[in-house]
């Protein structure tokens, strides 16, 4: 059963850097989405989203390069809309440490102080 912590699987869920820019998985800062986008607008984008990557997997299974490009521009198109790839969603003109290791960034601090998430096998990730 999912709680706040964990995933609808029951893994754990990524934690938020302090500022909510990031997610952190595996080390790894990820952007996480706009939180400023209207709920309607992101319900429709990570709609597309899901279907983009069920189509690339169609396309991996068929193996379809046409059918693949396409679903992959659709799933590039519908991160950028969401605010996860493309220009950064803030505007304090911060920069962006997305898909940087977090021990490479200002949020190193925070990542080794155990502030993050940690792996399944329990060590700092």
């Amino acid at each position: 059963m999912a709680t706040p912590e964990s995933t609808p699987n029951g893994t754990p869920a990524p934690r938020a850097t302090p500022d909510g820019r990031y997610i952190v998985v595996r080390g790894r800062l990820w952007r996480r989405s706009n939180p400023h986008l209207p709920a309607v607008e992101r319900e429709r984008l990570v709609r597309d989203l899901m279907h983009a990557r069920a189509d690339v997997a169609r396309a991996n299974r068929a193996n379809d390069d046409g059918l693949r490009r396409d679903a992959r521009r659709r799933v590039q198109q519908a991160k950028e809309g969401l605010g996860e790839r493309g220009p950064a969603w803030w505007d304090d003109s911060a920069p962006d440490y997305n898909r940087h290791m977090a021990v490479n960034t200002p949020y190193r601090e925070w990542f080794l102080s155990g502030a993050a998430e940690q792996t399944r096998d329990g060590e700092t990730g």
